[in-house]
């Protein structure tokens, strides 16, 4: 069965690191979230999209030795040199999840575009798929959020899929550029009201609704953050559910 309603996890978890290399990952409890939000007939199944790192081959390994570590079907998408599937939305419809994995959230949305796969990634969410992801995995359902796309110093991205329409930060409470810039662009309103995540922390939107925030990590937050009358910006923090 499909997720009762059109469901994105946007979150700042990545994989878990382990000790033998940079990657070297398992999949934490946020996989199995987004799983039983999808209610699967059987087995999950699970497809990862790696265009934010151009489908890096060693970045692709790495999620099938995390995932594969679970009771769920893994498979992958390629759009470098080309898709892997001729039919690339029957694939996709046919899965539970869907994890779009971080890296360029910029050149994500372009190479998407390039082969249409936003029209196909919203039939997909529209039918109960569950899509998720991190860092350019969150950003990119929503209007835009803070960037490290275009280099080092950190710039807006406004030409999200919009899908969620709120500015999304990721990665709050570890990159110190993110927050100051998240607060000018709202306060300018360059971007709209939205939502952050320290690492470790997703934001689960059940249509367009934000209904729960969810953490990997003991006291880890979300925020709403929003211009006031007089032009400050006022951050509410959202206390998550830990997930087991």
């Amino acid at each position: 069965m499909p997720a009762l309603t059109p469901t994105i996890v946007a979150t700042s978890i990545g994989f878990e690191k382990l000790d033998r290399g940079p990657l070297d990952w398992r999949a934490g409890p946020v996989i199995d979230f987004a799983t039983e939000l999808a209610r699967p007939k059987g087995v999950p199944r699970i497809c990862f999209l790696a265009t934010a790192v151009g489908d890096a081959s060693d970045y692709i390994r790495a999620a099938y030795a995390a995932l594969c570590q679970l009771d769920v079907r893994v498979s992958h998408l390629n759009l470098f040199p080309m898709p892997n599937y001729e039919d690339v939305r029957a694939h996709l419809l046919n899965q539970d999840v869907i994890w779009v994995g971080g890296g360029s959230v910029a050149n994500l949305l372009a190479v998407w575009r390039a082969h249409a796969l936003e029209q196909i990634l919203y039939e997909c969410w529209q039918s109960g798929v569950v899509l998720g992801g991190v860092s350019a995995g969150s950003l990119c359902w929503h209007i835009g959020g803070t960037t490290d796309s275009f280099g080092k110093q950190l710039r807006p991205i406004t030409n999200g899929l919009g899908w969620l329409p709120y500015s999304n930060g990721v990665h709050f409470d570890s990159e110190a550029q993110r927050r100051p810039l998240l607060h000018r662009l709202i306060q300018e309103a360059r971007l709209p009201p939205g939502y952050a995540t320290d690492d470790g922390v997703g934001l689960i939107y059940r249509g367009t609704e934000m209904t729960e925030a969810v953490s990997q990590i003991a006291g880890k937050a979300a925020y709403w953050i929003e211009a006031g009358k007089e032009g400050e910006v006022r951050e509410t923090r959202i206390e998550p559910r830990l997930l087991s």
